[in-house]
């Protein structure tokens, strides 16, 4: 029976941005809301702005955002590729040598967080307007990122 959902079938667009300064801070802070300023543009903007979060730093920006048939921007996710585990509050060193002892690469790897801050909150960032059905409101597969 169907939902009323006319996006049925339709599906999201998933595009890698290598800072955030490609999206516009309304479209971003939409998504971010606002009772998280640490998720928000001005700073994210700032962190790369002033060189903190750099290739150098071991902090890239590789943030996501989720874009509806339209292009208009209905997720986003804050996302660094990183070669090392300084600079957060998650201790996986004993992890990556575990990993790399077994013949694996640990790094790099993706990390969905907010650089040097042990700050809790969302990290898949879902635009709260009526341009999402409510029977959409999850994230897409990584496969559609492809």
């Amino acid at each position: 029976m169907p939902d009323g959902d006319d996006t049925a079938g339709v599906q999201p667009a998933v595009r890698v941005l290598a800072g955030i300064g490609e999206v516009s801070a309304a479209v971003w802070d939409a998504c971010a809301g606002s009772s998280n300023p640490f998720l928000s543009h001005a700073f994210l903007s700032a962190l790369e702005d002033s060189g903190a979060v750099t290739a150098k730093s071991g902090w890239l920006p590789r943030h996501l955002v989720v874009e509806d048939s339209s292009g208009r921007v209905v997720g986003a996710m804050p996302l660094y590729l990183k070669g090392h585990s300084y600079g957060e509050y998650v201790f996986d060193w004993a992890w990556a040598d575990a990993y790399e002892r077994a013949g694996g690469s640990y790094f790099p790897k993706l990390l969905s967080a907010v650089p040097f801050t042990p700050v809790p909150g969302p990290r898949m960032l879902i635009h709260p307007g009526p341009t999402v059905p409510p029977s959409r409101r999850s994230w897409p597969a990584a496969s559609s990122a492809s």
